[in-house]
């Protein structure tokens, strides 16, 4: 996790993020909502292979706890079958940029 010179938080998950680490970024992306409140959220998902159900999950969801507590919430670089999944989840469109091709 860092954060940019304009005040957005990018978080940057990487490899396969299955089961051992749903705690963890579930865990990264409700902090950063509620408690560090950025104006903007970004997860950077561009080194991410694999993104399993529980963590798609904790990303939709963190976009909806977002809109709750004013803070703008994108998904990044996704390869275009975790947007894919993402986008199933109920991730609206417009919140998945740059998305990039298998």
């Amino acid at each position: 996790m860092r954060t940019r010179d304009d005040g957005a938080v990018v978080i940057t998950p990487s490899g396969v993020v299955g089961a051992d680490e749903d705690v963890e970024l579930r865990r990264v992306l409700v902090h950063t909502v509620r408690r560090v409140r950025p104006f903007r959220l970004i997860v950077d998902l561009a080194q991410v292979r694999e993104l399993d159900p529980l963590n798609v999950g904790s990303v939709a969801a963190a976009c909806e706890l977002g809109d709750d507590h004013h803070v703008t919430v994108e998904i990044v670089s996704a390869r275009l079958e975790v947007a894919e999944r993402l986008a199933a989840a109920g991730v609206p469109h417009q919140r998945l940029r740059r998305l990039a091709q298998k």
